[in-house]
C-alpha cells in the first residue's frame, strides 16, 4: 500500500475536479483518500491504495484535466490505512 499526494495548479477550481476526481476513485478498487481546493486556487489530493492503482488513478485524472492542469508537485508516502472511502474535503 502506498500514499500519494498531489498539489495541482492551473485552472483546476471552478471545473468539477473534486466531483470527478470522486467519480474516478471508483474506477479503481481500493483507492481511498480525499480531495479538496486550497485558498490558493490549488487542489490538494490524497490517496492511498496500490501503486498499481494509484498509478492509473493519477494517470486518469492527469488525461482528464490536462487542459486545466499548469503543474503538478507529486510525493509518495507510506499508507496509514485511515481511510475507508475516496472522499471531497470542504
Amino acid at each position: 500500500m502506498k500514499r500519494l499526494h498531489v498539489l495541482f495548479s492551473g485552472t483546476v477550481q471552478g471545473v468539477g475536479f473534486r466531483f470527478t476526481c470522486r467519480d474516478i476513485s471508483e474506477q479503481f478498487l481500493g483507492v481511498t483518500g480525499w480531495v479538496k481546493n486550497l485558498p490558493d486556487g490549488k487542489v490538494e489530493l490524497v490517496a492511498e491504495g496500490g501503486q498499481k492503482e494509484l498509478m492509473g488513478f493519477f494517470r486518469k485524472i492527469d488525461e482528464y484535466f490536462e487542459r486545466y492542469i499548469s503543474s503538478r508537485e507529486i510525493r509518495w508516502e507510506k499508507a496509514t490505512g485511515e481511510f475507508k472511502e475516496f472522499s471531497i474535503k470542504k
